[in-house]
């Protein structure tokens, strides 16, 4: 039986304006973090997008000072948990390279060190959402394994391009999409659970789909491959929460099984033919 602890954190992030208030809420967050894993130990944690700071357009107007690079020392403390309690993070921030600025997820593995790191591939320009004015669009997929599962990160408005999921589990085998957002109420949140759900069946794969936590944020979901009344799906409220969910590679393999979606489908749909009325 092959099994992978998920450790889905939807956690609270303060006002963040300067570097100070920046490392302040990742210390206190590391803090967390150290006495949730101490008690339950899991094989991967999962924060949500830009982990390390709010997200609002007066954060984005000071990047310069906000943002990470990968290979600096800002990032040594999370490297240092991951470390320390043996264990795979996906941690969200603001990337800056070339005196530019990414959405990213850094994956930081058991022994302290970046495994990769993913960039937004879809910035936002709606509802809430001002990233095309700060931001630029990623150009890469990161996929890593845990415990014989395969694992992909996309973040927020990267779900709503149903390629992008089927290109990592149906070419790159992943069984896990972490989906890590900051979805705002605002007219897209109603569709959000629609969507997870969806990308989970469609693809027959786990959909951890992780919020920041607070009143206007919140509502995070966990999907997996099969979701009916009799095993809906986990969800969050909006207060700060962490869940220990355990997965279960035999349940995946016997939706697989049951529900033939991955050998029905045709490899090609544009290929077929389009025939006139009345031909």
């Amino acid at each position: 039986m092959t099994q992978m602890t998920l450790l889905a954190c939807q956690v609270s992030i303060p006002e963040t304006r300067d570097r100070a208030s920046r490392d302040q809420h990742v210390d206190n967050l590391i803090g967390k973090l150290d006495r949730q894993l101490s008690r339950e130990p899991a094989d991967l944690v999962v924060l949500p997008e830009l982990s390390s700071i709010e997200y609002s357009r007066a954060a984005f107007n000071q990047l310069a000072e906000l943002s990470d690079s990968v290979d600096g020392t800002s990032l040594d403390n999370i490297k240092g948990l991951a470390k320390r309690h043996q264990t795979h993070i996906v941690f969200g921030v603001p990337r800056c390279e070339g005196g530019k600025y990414f959405i990213s997820l850094l994956v930081i593995g058991p022994q302290g060190v970046l495994l990769g790191h993913y960039d937004k591939l879809h910035v936002a320009q709606f509802g809430a959402s001002m990233e095309k004015e700060f931001f630029q669009r990623g150009d890469h997929l990161v996929v890593f394994d845990i415990n014989g599962f395969r694992i992909a990160p996309i973040i927020c408005y990267d779900f709503r391009f149903p390629e992008l999921c089927k290109t990592l589990c149906h070419d790159h085998g992943v069984h896990l999409i972490v989906h890590c957002a900051a979805f705002a109420r605002d007219e897209t949140f109603f569709s959000w659970h629609h969507f997870a759900v969806t990308r989970a069946m469609e693809n027959q794969c786990y959909f951890a789909s992780i919020n920041q936590a607070g009143d206007q944020f919140g509502n995070s979901i966990v999907c997996s491959p099969w979701v009916d009344e009799d095993r809906p799906p986990i969800t969050f409220g909006t207060e700060e929460e962490f869940k220990r969910i355990d997965l279960d590679m035999d349940v995946l393999d016997s939706v697989r099984a049951n529900y033939a979606f991955g050998t029905d489908r045709h490899q090609d749909y544009r290929s077929l033919p389009v025939v006139p009325n009345g031909a």
